[in-house]
């Protein structure tokens, strides 16, 4: 049978992702902001990680919530991102209103839960126009998350010198204007895709299927270093900057904003990559890098400037690299009816372990006296996701990923 491949899938690519790019721009809005947030609220380490922390968990809650309930089968998946793009425009303003540190925390716990009606929808959204080179579609996509991640570290350098307020400023407009362009600009394509329900009762099956179940250790590694790396880089930054003359970039924001932001070009070479090597080839590399660039990120923390530069940027390249590549795999590994619940299962596991490493990020730090050796704590992760893709690619069953590229 010859595929068809769906005229306009570019251009509604495109559409996606510049959706994606402006609505995560309120993931980090607060922890870009939150040197000035600690000064002007007399914030606690505690009340800190929960500020950013408090976005992931509703991120979690409101993607199994979704499923549970079936939303996107309910409401047309545009109409859906639109939706939930407005709710968490409206819950980033919250910040606006100064409202103490409770509030702001269930604010950001709202913006995650609206988030998930619009990150998981996008996915689903694309596999509609794009059944061959999705492992690229897929790239380009979680570029897009990243460089919207970026984003308000990018403001907050801009701004500087300016009141935090311009930051939420613009990434609660950025947010209201993904909803513009996912109401108004997209429409879903000609190639359906399948329920994305979870189902409690199936779950053990999936825990049972070898292939899945290494394909999502591998993402529980790289969750386990990947949010808290860029929930706490402006800190250690922050910390280095003082220790460096000229320090890379000019500034501990913009510096963190280029990080980020270069993740974007790792998932687009990692997307093309896996299609031509292999989705464990692929990744295992990925991991393998980013894991060393953990390690020796501590080395360059007092410089040269351009040696902490080389090994941070690396870092962004990678760290995010292979995101895409995993949601793939389970795609490719599960059995077609339980594809649904093995992707929910991936993401809620995956998320709920990057709450454990965030907060544990500054405890860690105060422990070791600084912010120089915190991020050792992180190596493990990729080490062990990048051993369970190699496993994975010895077995029978990685000849399902890639169209039999391993």
């Amino acid at each position: 049978m010859i595929e068809t491949l769906a005229p306009g899938r570019w251009r509604a690519l495109a559409l996606i992702c510049a959706g994606v790019v402006c609505a995560m721009t309120s993931w980090f809005s607060a922890t870009a902001i939150l040197p000035d947030l600690v000064r002007d609220w007399g914030l606690g380490a505690g009340a800190q990680a929960w500020l950013t922390n408090a976005v992931q968990i509703g991120f979690v809650i409101g993607a199994v919530a979704a499923s549970l309930v079936n939303l996107p089968d309910i409401l047309a998946l545009p109409r859906l991102m639109a939706v939930s793009a407005l709710i968490a425009a409206a819950a980033n303003a919250v910040l606006l209103l100064e409202p103490g540190a409770g509030a702001a925390i269930v604010a950001r716990l709202a913006t995650g839960a609206a988030l998930a009606g619009v990150y998981p929808p996008a996915i689903k959204l694309m596999a509609t126009w794009f059944t061959r080179g999705r492992g690229l579609a897929l790239g380009f996509l979680i570029g897009a998350l990243t460089l919207g991640s970026s984003m308000p570290h990018l403001l907050r350098a801009l701004t500087e010198g300016l009141d935090w307020r311009a930051v939420v400023i613009g990434t609660t407009a950025a947010t209201a204007l993904a909803a513009a362009l996912f109401g108004l600009g997209l429409r879903e394509g000609p190639h359906g895709f399948g329920r994305a329900t979870f189902d409690p009762r199936q779950s053990l099956a999936v825990l049972r299927d070898r292939g899945v179940m290494l394909a999502n250790l591998g993402y529980f590694g790289h969750m386990w270093e990947l949010y808290a790396m860029w929930a706490w880089f402006l800190a250690f930054a922050t910390a280095a900057q003082s220790e460096i003359t000229p320090f890379p970039m000019g500034s501990a924001s913009m510096l963190t904003f280029a990080v980020v932001a270069s993740g974007a070009l790792g998932c687009v070479l990692a997307g093309a990559l896996s299609d031509r090597i292999g989705r464990c080839a692929t990744t295992a590399w990925m991991m393998g890098l980013s894991g060393v660039s953990a390690l020796m990120i501590g080395f360059a923390f007092d410089g040269p400037g351009w040696l902490l530069a080389l090994v941070a940027l690396i870092w962004g390249i990678t760290v995010v690299a292979d995101s895409a590549q995993f949601s793939a795999a389970v795609t490719e590994l599960a059995r077609p009816h339980l594809v649904g619940t093995s992707v929910t299962l991936q993401l809620g596991i995956g998320f709920a372990l990057t709450v454990v490493a965030i907060q544990i990020m500054p405890w860690v730090a105060g422990a070791m006296g600084g912010w120089r050796w915190a991020f050792l704590v992180l190596v493990p992760g990729p080490m062990i996701g990048a051993g369970a893709m190699l496993v994975l690619r010895r077995l029978p069953e990685a000849a399902q990923l890639a169209g039999g590229r391993r």
